[in-house]
């Protein structure tokens, strides 16, 4: 299987085409009061993940083996999140849908992150005051955790040791929990910022 290299991506140019995605598709679902509104914040990170999926897919045209190696997820999860139709989901988003329960089945934040790549590509990526609002909100919901961390962690080469990351993201709240309490229930690698984002939710859960 081939691996992504550090040679095939800039990271940099990775990342903030990645947050914007992610952004995008924030503020296509109405921003992170409809969010807290529908207790949706749980799949966050998904919506990150989905995000660099489409990003490395339609940017770096990597394969679906490739993105999952590189993300640190299942192939068959890549394929449902490139593969779902942003049509469905964005109906199921505004409610349009007249028996939901019947509905073929759709990775939502893979139909989402499509739908925000494609308006970012269209020039439809006015993101300032967006931007500027969720930085405000962050303190208050905890809901931008997965963008500071993403912040913090510019630059960083993976895999990183969870002991080359902990000054860069202490103090950083997950969740209820800072990172220094969450810090032992990592693995010692982590492959991808979007595995870390994953383990980092994963450990405020068992916390």
């Amino acid at each position: 299987m081939v691996i992504i290299g550090a040679e095939d991506i800039k990271y940099e140019d990775l990342d903030a085409l990645a947050v914007r995605v992610f952004l995008k598709a924030l503020e296509i679902l109405g921003g992170p009061r409809r969010l807290i509104e529908y207790r949706n914040l749980t799949w966050l990170p998904s919506l990150m993940s989905a995000s660099y999926a489409v990003v490395l897919h339609e940017e770096y045209f990597k394969t679906e083996d490739e993105i999952a190696e590189f993300l640190g997820l299942t192939r068959n999860t890549v394929r449902n999140m490139l593969r779902a139709d942003v049509d469905l989901v964005m109906k199921k988003i505004h409610g349009e849908l007249e028996n939901p329960e019947q509905a073929p089945k759709a990775h939502t934040a893979g139909g989402l992150a499509k739908y925000a790549y494609r308006e970012i590509k269209e020039g439809r990526d006015n993101l300032t005051i967006f931007s500027h609002f969720i930085a405000q909100l962050s303190d208050i919901y905890g809901i931008a955790w997965p963008i500071e961390v993403l912040r913090r962690i510019k630059g960083t080469d993976f895999p990183v040791s969870k002991g080359e990351l902990y000054d860069k993201l202490r103090g950083i709240k997950i969740g209820n929990r800072k990172f220094e309490e969450l810090y032992d229930k990592l693995p010692d690698e982590i492959r991808s910022p979007a595995e870390l984002l994953r383990e980092l939710k994963r450990a405020s859960e068992e916390a």
